[in-house]
């Protein structure tokens, strides 16, 4: 009897515990965008990306240009010239292909860019928001960008503009 009384009790008391527990949510794209250095950082990754593209595009659009040239003179080559021209454009395909892998793939250039530029403002980030957290005395902060789906959130709970504060920016734009 007593250890079902004791069970009941510590039931209880952990209950009253969680419920006094503080939350928080922020949102890190807008702090994100708040912040300079991220915004140069992903203007110079947007520009990059457009740059591999279109250097990629070229090497297409030059194989086109090879294989249309190809299929004209088809009739007119022999076996031998008729092989060498379709291994050049296989090859053509399998450089540009490989290119576009090494620029845009899992761990491809674009990749190693976007750690190099953005991973150190995200990391400051998401240290100001621990750092905020535990003067606040919250336990725990959502994130409102990521794919959680909020119902509702109650504004006072916002620490968006104290993690952007903590980092010395000030709040540019309204919500």
């Amino acid at each position: 009897m007593k250890k079902i009384i004791l069970l009941f009790a510590a039931i209880i008391l952990s209950a009253n515990v969680s419920l006094a527990q503080k939350i928080g949510y922020v949102d890190t794209e807008y702090i994100l965008n708040q912040i300079p250095e991220y915004k140069a950082a992903k203007a110079e990754l947007d520009k990059t990306s457009a740059d591999w593209q279109k250097e990629i595009e070229v090497k297409y659009a030059e194989i086109d240009k090879l294989y249309k040239a190809y299929q004209a003179e088809q009739i007119l080559l022999t076996d031998d010239l008729r092989k060498k021209r379709e291994n050049e454009i296989i090859n053509r395909e399998k450089e540009a292909k490989d290119l576009q892998k090494q620029r845009f793939g899992v761990d491809g250039d674009l990749f190693k860019k976007r750690m190099e530029l953005v991973k150190p403002i995200q990391d400051k980030v998401y240290t100001a928001v621990k750092t905020v957290a535990e003067k606040a005395g919250i336990a725990i902060i959502f994130d409102k960008a990521s794919d959680m789906m909020m119902l509702y959130a109650n504004p006072k709970y916002d620490k968006s503009d104290d993690v952007l504060a903590f980092l010395g920016y000030t709040k540019k734009t309204g919500k």
